[in-house]
Parts: C-alpha cells; sequence; structure tokens
C-alpha cells in the first residue's frame, strides 16, 4: 500500500535487491495465456494461482463489505474493479514519476514476468490510464502484488483501494471546491470525531511548482475532509465513538513518489494509534502524462486487509483465502461480524539451514517464496534465527525457522516432515545451497 513506500529514493536506495534465481521454462503461463521468460522472470505457481481468485467481487466476503461501504461514502464517484493485474513496469513506476532507485521496482519487492511485465504493485498503477479516459473522480479496486515475508499479517497478494477526484485549476472551481469543505466541515463539526491536523502544506511537505498555492490549500483540505468522513464512517460504530469519547483521527506529513503535499493518516483505535491509508495532492507530471492540463487534485490509497483485520477482527490474513465454511458463514454481505475462531491447532517448527554457495546471495522474499510454493497457506510464520559467515571461509551460513500451522485443521507429523523435506530438496535444486 502507499504507506509501504513512504520513504524518499535518498534515503532507501540501500534497500534495492536483486532476486538471485533464474527462470527453469522459457514460457510462463497465467489465466491461460503464454508469457516468454527471461532473466528477470521471478513470479511463482502459487502467486499465479492467486490472480483469478478476486476476494473483492465474491458476495459475502469481508473485502467485498468493506469495498462496499467505503464506496458508499463516495456516491457520486465511479466504480473500477476489472483492470488485469498484468501491467508494464513503466505503467506501474515511470507513468507515476517512481525514482529509478525506487526500492518497489527490485526483484526482491515485486513480481516479473519479464522486462516488459509485472503484476501491479499498487493500484496507482492505473491511474493515468482512468484519467486519460476522462474519468475525473473515481474509485478502484483491485488485488496487488508484493513480494514479502510470512507471518500473520503478510501476504503476497493483497487488495487496496485507490480514490481520486480532480478540478479545474482556476477561481470558479476553486470557489466551489470551498463550498464543499463548509458542508463537510459542518458535519464533522456536528460528529463524534477529533482530528490532530498538520498544516496542509509546509517547508518539508511542499507545494508543487507551478501550482497556486491557494489552489493546494483548498484541494488538501478537501481531501483531509473527505477522508476524515471516511473514517468515521469505517471506524465511529466499531469504536464506539460518543461526544465524551470521540474518535481520534491524525495526520502526519509523508512522502509518495506520485503526490506532493502528502500525508498519512493513523486512527486511535482499541488502545493504540494504527496506521490507515496514505494520500496528497497528485503529482502533475501524472494529469501532464494523462493528457488532462489546467487540472490539479488529490488521491489516496488503502489496504483493504489491513482494515478489514482490524474492524473483523480476523488475526491471521491467510484466513482471507479460506474456503472453510466454517469461516465463510460467519460473513454476511454489508455486516461488520467479529470473527469467531473455530479452532487453534497446535503449531510445529521446523528449522533449515544451509551454506550459501560463494558470490551468491539469497534474499528472505526468495526463502519465503519457495515456502509458499511447496507448503502453500500451511505456514504460519517464517523467521530467519541465524546468519553467520565463517572466519575462515567467508562462506555465509544462514538458518530459517519455519512454523507449521494450519487454520482448518491438525497437521501429522509425517505430513509436516514430508513437507518439509520437499522445501529442503527445492531450496537445494533452486539455489544449490549447502543444506547443514
Amino acid at each position: 500500500m502507499w504507506t509501504r513506500w513512504a520513504l524518499s529514493s535518498r534515503h532507501i536506495s540501500c534497500r534495492v535487491r536483486w532476486y538471485s534465481s533464474t527462470p527453469t521454462s522459457t514460457h510462463v503461463e497465467i489465466q491461460g495465456k503464454r508469457y516468454p521468460t527471461d532473466h528477470l522472470t521471478n513470479i511463482t505457481p502459487s502467486v499465479i494461482s492467486k490472480i483469478p481468485l478476486q476476494l473483492h467481487t465474491q458476495p459475502g466476503h469481508p473485502l467485498s463489505t468493506l469495498r462496499s461501504l467505503i464506496e458508499s461514502h463516495f456516491p457520486d464517484f465511479s466504480r473500477h474493479s476489472a483492470f488485469s493485474p498484468l501491467v508494464s513496469p513503466f505503467k506501474n513506476f515511470d507513468e507515476l514519476s517512481f525514482p529509478l532507485d525506487h526500492p518497489g521496482r527490485s526483484l526482491a519487492d515485486s513480481y516479473y514476468v519479464n522486462k516488459d511485465l509485472m503484476l501491479r504493485t499498487h493500484t496507482s498503477a492505473h491511474e493515468v490510464e482512468v484519467f486519460r479516459n476522462g474519468d475525473t473522480q473515481w474509485l478502484l479496486t483491485a488485488d496487488v502484488y508484493r513480494r514479502d515475508e510470512i507471518d500473520a499479517s503478510h501476504y503476497p497478494v493483497f487488495h487496496q483501494v485507490e480514490g481520486a477526484k480532480i478540478f479545474d485549476a482556476n477561481s470558479s472551481s476553486m470557489r466551489e471546491v470551498e463550498l464543499d469543505n463548509e458542508r463537510l466541515l459542518r458535519h464533522l463539526s456536528s460528529s463524534n470525531i477529533v482530528i490532530e491536523d498538520v498544516k496542509h502544506i509546509s517547508e518539508t511537505n511542499p507545494v508543487q511548482p507551478g501550482h497556486d498555492p491557494r489552489h493546494a490549500e483548498i484541494i488538501t483540505q478537501n481531501l483531509k475532509l473527505s477522508l476524515n468522513g471516511l473514517m468515521l464512517l469505517l471506524f465511529g460504530s466499531a469504536a464506539g465513538a460518543t461526544p465524551s469519547n470521540p474518535l481520534r483521527v491524525r495526520w502526519i506529513e509523508a512522502y509518495f513518489p506520485f503526490t506532493s503535499p502528502s500525508f498519512e493518516v493513523e486512527v486511535f483505535f482499541r488502545g493504540k494509534w494504527l496506521e490507515i491509508l496514505g494520500c496528497g495532492v497528485i503529482i502533475q507530471a501524472t494529469l501532464d502524462t494523462a493528457s488532462i492540463p489546467n487540472k490539479l487534485g488529490w488521491a489516496f490509497g488503502l489496504g483493504l486487509e489491513r482494515i478489514a483485520m482490524i474492524l473483523f477482527s480476523i488475526p491471521d490474513i491467510r484466513l482471507f483465502w479460506s474456503t472453510d465454511e466454517r469461516f465463510l458463514s460467519q460473513f454476511e454481505q454489508g455486516k461488520l461480524t467479529t470473527f469467531k475462531p473455530y479452532s487453534k491447532y497446535p503449531s510445529c517448527f521446523k528449522d533449515v539451514s544451509f551454506w550459501i554457495p560463494p558470490g551468491q546471495s539469497l534474499h528472505e522474499n526468495d526463502f519465503c517464496d519457495l515456502v509458499r510454493d511447496v507448503a502453500g497457506d500451511l505456514v504460519e510464520d517464517v523467521k530467519k534465527i541465524d546468519n553467520f559467515v565463517h572466519p575462515k571461509t567467508n562462506k555465509t551460513s544462514q538458518c530459517f525457522r519455519i512454523n507449521y500451522r494450519s487454520m482448518d485443521r491438525s497437521l501429522s507429523n509425517e505430513e509436516v516432515n514430508d513437507i518439509q523435506s520437499r522445501v529442503v530438496g527445492q531450496l537445494g535444486h533452486q539455489f544449490g545451497v549447502e543444506i547443514r
């Protein structure tokens, strides 16, 4: 989601990492179509299998209910959800002014089909396309893909909602926005919400060159008021907001390649501050690329799983992909239901340690993707517990601890041992490591 990439490239260039494996086939098949592979190919079978599922479109699913709730807050916005997740790196990054050294481009962070095609890493990949088609206010919900660790809150596929609205950059249009701001402010002033704000524009969160500072102020206020109302809709009732105990929302300056000024929004919920979304005034280069000059506007992006886990009390992100009726039957379209765990099955921990061949590297995300391909969702988390460089041979040893635990049933020792054996075998085959 937006907030993962909030640091500027000058602070994170050291995080650019490269996938250490090479494709074993000349083609990869995705939804019945074959694509050539090359030296960048790192998409995995387990990720490919998720592409057709589209959880956010399945009636009754928690992600579908949350999506509908968000859409209800923007009734006049057009809605999109049918864009293919396969996009070019240019569309995913360059059209949105991502720096060349941004970590999102690296093979350790993103899934590439080949040098010309990848799985989108954010819904913003379609921003230029939607604007170019003439849409001036819209919501886009889609599955997005990022290589990541394995734990209760991370998954290589998740779902985002992107929202955007643009305005004519003239005094008449700005006056209409000001009137809308007054309307939104009246609603919030009479609601059970307290907002900790920051300056709309500052030296550390500047107006863009070429933007009228007054216009940028008005647009930023419209963005904040619109999203404060969304936070109230999503969390007000769940938090039990009252006049004496209102919902608390705070704004924080942020950095994104595709907006300026930029912000993150946090909500105080169940005793702690939770990061909810990122947003800002759209970079003018994005609108210029979409061939819509003399406009300016705002955009935001949020991750559905993160918010759904909070609102539905879902403890493990793997559960969203469950087909077990004990999970699915607890939810109904349009209703926020508290998830009731139907069982907690025992863990089974297995360690694997190995020497990495000289001159090669193995990123944690490489290991996690391998484990997902072999074990699927039977793994609750993976942790690197040791990284050792031999003082004489200069060889690197790593050790990972895999926590096998199904969400739906108990795993037998024989089953876990078989899976672990296949993980170890694939590790040696794919990366050429020496098992210790």
